[in-house]
Order: C-alpha cells, then structure tokens, then sequence
C-alpha cells in the first residue's frame, strides 16, 4: 500500500526536494532523453503531490497549480512521473487520482489543463481527460493538451 501527501514548497524538508528533483531527472532528463532546465522557478508556487511506498520512498509525483497559475482559466496538474519501482503497481493512476482531488480539495470546482505525452492519452482519458486538438511538440516529445471539466 501506499501514502499520498500534499505540500507547499516551503513544507517540504530538503530530503523530499532532493528526491522530488532526482526523481525529475531521473524520468525526464535520462530515461526520456531530454536535457531540459527542469528548474524553472515554478516549484515555488506550486502544490507538490507525493505518493511514498510501503517503505516510504517516493514512487510517483505531481505538481499542482491554481487557476492561472500555469494557464489562464485553467487549473493544472504537471510534472507527472511515476518512478520505475511504482510502474505496474497502480502508482501512476494513484498520484493523479490524487492530484484531481488536491486541485478540487484546495482550488475548487474548476477545470485542469495538462500537456500531454502523447503516448499517455488513453491514460489520461481514463482519469476523464479530453484531448482539445492542440498537439505541440516539447523537448522532441510530441504532447497535446487535455481538460477534464469538473
């Protein structure tokens, strides 16, 4: 079983910061092969959502931001990584469960726009995410922008 927590940048120690950004480069940086400034100044607005496992290391993770923040009108959910240990265990689907929650919990009824991996459509679409016809491409990566209405 796992554990989910929410945090505001000032709250998290500086070994969750340091396993937040490790797990960030870990995912994006080698395993997708994408030299990108992943610190883009944005963590300090954000809410940061943990999913910790059994033996309390991070296995997945999001960040969440408040209307406008990332898009006009639109709450977001980003950063969304579930690390290889938690792949095949249900981490993924856990940690946006739970960040849909936290952006209803903490900002309301209100829409979330994300960017996509385009390989994550059908996951996202399950979690009742609607693609909206704007494909990007990001890092080499093709993406497209998804909103699951409240």
């Amino acid at each position: 079983m796992y554990k989910t927590v929410s945090k505001s940048f000032e709250e998290l120690s500086l070994n969750e910061l340091y396993d937040i950004l490790a797990a960030r480069q870990a995912v994006f940086v080698v395993e997708q092969n994408c030299p990108f400034l992943d610190t883009d100044h944005k963590d300090q607005v954000a809410t940061h959502c943990l999913l910790f496992d059994e033996e309390n290391k991070l296995g997945a993770y999001t960040r969440i931001f408040d209307v406008g923040v990332y898009y006009p009108g639109f709450a977001s959910i980003g950063r969304v990584l579930s690390l290889p240990h938690g792949r095949e265990k249900g981490y993924g689907r856990g940690i946006m469960n739970y960040s849909i929650a936290q952006v209803y919990d903490n900002f309301g009824q209100v829409p979330i726009k994300i960017g996509a991996q385009k390989y994550l459509i059908k996951f996202y679409s399950s979690l009742g995410f609607e693609e909206i016809g704007e494909d990007y491409m990001e890092d080499g990566i093709p993406h497209t922008i998804m909103v699951k209405k409240p």
